[in-house]
């Protein structure tokens, strides 16, 4: 398995987290949330997007559902 991509939220585009997810990684973005650090652990198993966050587990049928996950929580950057 593939070394995950460790990122700070905003850090590189939405594409390129997709990209990356594509790929077979999984990306970890550093993220403040609840007054503190968290971590957010996005992937993909082949046909759905998971976005794992620590209150709850974020399913998205397709890449454009993902894409706006991204956007609207902060975790990518628009081109």
């Amino acid at each position: 398995m593939a070394e995950p991509l460790r990122v700070a939220a905003g850090e590189r585009s939405a594409e390129e987290l997709l990209d990356a997810l594509e790929d077979g990684r999984r990306v970890v973005v550093e993220t403040e949330m609840f007054g503190g650090s968290h971590e957010v652990t996005l992937r993909h198993d082949g046909d759905v997007y998971y976005c794992d966050t620590p209150t709850t587990l974020h399913r998205h049928e397709s890449s454009d559902g993902m894409r706006e996950c991204i956007l609207k929580n902060g975790y990518g950057a628009e081109e």
